[in-house]
């Protein structure tokens, strides 16, 4: 076994997985560990944020961290190593596998260039000699004869003999290499990414390392000029830009305005909502209703003792509504394939609960609803709701949802135009319940009301079968013995 190999078995690297179905990406939010910590087989190291939710990753392996490849608030594609572990730490100081292998490259590419006269580099074999002559130009009338070029080794024994003083020392050129080679800057992909989302271009950097390796040190060295402030020497321009508005009543707007990255969850909804209110055409309708026996309903079944413990609130019951409204028009259930041209009906309802998160808005499902009881259904309502609050939903809980429903209500809005889940087929928003006036029994009287809006997908439910739906969830809410009725 050679030393590169024991060495590549001693040092495992951890990449970034798919932790989600078919992400590309994933945001580090947070590091528990540190290089120098021992971790066992199945702790958690890091938690990501992908483009559906905040995941933790456990490492595989046992031993001590050797480096994080990444800082956190850093972007990292799947598939790209994160974290390093030394699994066998009491086998003495050593290096990474990257460390070690990068000189042997270089010496055996040396050694292979030699015998043909060109000089070895870390990336192919330098420049050939030419091997053509050219005739020497006759001098011109009045123009100096230039001497001939001479090798570097003669040149350097005249230097020894002619120049008492040492010749000053060549600077690297910006690219990262020396002035006479050319080429791409040397940096390793950890490095070219922090430098990619820092902005930065490498062929601008003086690299510190190991034959002209650039590191992640030359890198924030080179960003940090661009966040320092200004030299003594501009502050008067500068003093006199900060007076320039107020004196010609024109402010600085940039100066007012911060950019935030698009990334995470709110750059997956913005996606999404993009691709489903530019692909599916979508209708809304809207209906009124006196849920005011709804929320009597709802009082009684919080001292109910099969409801013990349970969360029970009007949304629990909306829900129950749509269920049974679902279940007498089954055709509503399902999904356009654009791929291949075809309905596909869902004998499933997979019932999503739109819920806000610090991190953005997220639509996690509870699988199977159709089919629960009462009590089951607060139970994972409930559950559902509280750890998408928390920010530790699941990928697999935010997909295969079929239908929707979002609960505008809390904010004290009356109701909105909400835009369907991709995939979906349609989206129920449940609005403020108020006390308005409302004609019951043949007089008017303060009866609790709220504001229903259904949009769904036209080219899976055609106006009526919309209509339909809606009137039917209303229904229930008027009269909620339905749900024994119709259930």
């Amino acid at each position: 076994m050679t030393a590169s190999t024991a060495n590549a078995q001693r040092f495992r690297e951890f990449k970034m997985p798919d932790v989600g179905e078919g992400l590309t990406e994933a945001e580090i939010l947070k590091w528990y560990v540190q290089p120098g910590d021992t971790v066992t087989d199945g702790q958690v190291v890091c938690e990501v944020e992908t483009a559906k939710a905040a995941v933790e990753l456990p490492i595989p392996y046992d031993g001590v961290v050797h480096e994080l490849n990444f800082g956190e608030g850093v972007t990292v594609d799947v598939g790209t190593v994160i974290i390093s572990v030394d699994t066998d730490p009491g086998a003495g100081p050593a290096t990474a596998p990257a460390a070690v292998e990068a000189p042997q490259e270089a010496a055996k590419a040396e050694e292979e260039a030699e015998p043909q006269g060109r000089q070895a580099v870390l990336v192919g074999y330098g420049a050939a000699p030419s091997s053509t002559k050219r005739r020497a130009r006759k001098p011109q009338p009045g123009v100096p004869a230039q001497p001939e070029p001479v090798s570097a080794a003669l040149q350097a024994e005249l230097n020894a003999r002619t120049a008492p003083a040492p010749a000053a020392p060549v600077a690297p050129a910006a690219n990262g290499t020396s002035a006479g080679s050319a080429g791409r800057p040397l940096a390793k992909p950890p490095v070219r990414k922090l430098a990619k989302d820092l902005g930065i271009d490498l062929a601008t950097i003086v690299p510190s390392g190991p034959d002209g390796i650039i590191t992640r040190e030359d890198v924030h060295a080179a960003a940090a000029p661009a966040q320092a402030p200004a030299a003594p020497a501009e502050a008067p321009a500068t003093v006199a830009e900060a007076v320039a508005p107020a004196e010609t009543g024109v402010v600085n707007a940039a100066a007012r305005e911060r950019r935030v990255p698009v990334k995470g969850v709110r750059k997956a909804t913005a996606q999404a909502m993009v691709a489903s209110a530019f692909t599916a055409p979508h209708v809304t309708e809207f209906i009124t209703v006196d849920v005011t026996r709804t929320m009597k309903l709802v009082q009684e079944l919080k001292q109910d003792p099969d409801m013990a413990g349970l969360r029970v609130n009007p949304l629990l019951l909306v829900a129950k509504a749509f269920l049974v409204a679902l279940k007498r028009h089954p055709e509503v259930n399902a999904a356009w394939d654009e791929v291949r041209q075809e309905i596909v009906y869902k004998d499933y309802v997979n019932l999503g609960i739109a819920a806000a998160t610090p991190r953005g808005l997220i639509v996690p499902n509870i699988k199977d609803a159709g089919v629960k009881t009462l009590p089951q259904l607060a139970a994972e309502l409930g559950d559902l709701i509280a750890t998408a609050r928390e920010g530790k939903t699941s990928p697999a809980a935010m997909t295969g949802g079929t239908v929707t429903i979002t609960n505008v209500g809390v904010f004290g809005v009356d109701t909105g135009t909400p835009i369907l889940n991709p995939g979906e087929s349609a989206i129920l928003a449940f609005g403020a319940v108020k006390l308005q006036p409302w004609v019951h029994k043949g007089k008017v009287k303060a009866r609790q009301v709220t504001t229903l809006a259904l949009s769904f997908d036209h080219r899976l439910i055609d106006g009526e079968l919309g209509s339909k739906l809606l009137a039917d969830i209303a229904a229930v809410l008027e009269r909620p013995k339905r749900l024994i009725t119709w259930g």
